[in-house]
């Protein structure tokens, strides 16, 4: 189930950031945290399956588009599908929104395709 992020739940999305390749650095992970918990066109969503947490994406959202800054999922959890189900329930909750990507998140959002699922959906 994707969630939005709380501050309650901060030291659980650093952990995750921090799988991210460009949020090794810790001053960096601090910056990126802010951004999420200051700026309203930084969104973070966690996913929760029971009780844990194991995976987040966080967005730019802009009127037409939302690009994904950042997705990572609990390395215990990886190959599983969550984070091409995170990127689907991001695409179900925003319909109107065209999903973009930075270099960071490209390849992966390309294996996800929703973008081209969600026009099938729009044309039937």
């Amino acid at each position: 189930m994707l969630i939005r992020y709380k501050k309650s739940f901060e030291k659980i999305a650093m952990g995750l950031l921090s799988f991210m390749p460009n949020e090794k650095d810790l001053k960096k992970l601090q910056q990126t945290m802010k951004q999420y918990e200051s700026e309203e066109d930084w969104q973070l969503f966690l996913w929760k399956e029971g009780e844990d947490i194991i995976g987040l994406v966080g967005v730019t959202s802009s009127d037409q588009t939302m690009e994904i800054q950042h997705i990572s999922v609990n390395p215990s959890h990886r190959h599983q599908g969550i984070g091409k189900t995170m990127i689907k329930a991001l695409a179900e909750l925003y319909p109107g929104k065209t999903l973009t990507s930075t270099d960071e998140t490209e390849a992966f959002l390309n294996k996800c395709d929703v973008n081209n699922q969600n026009k099938e959906k729009g044309s039937e």
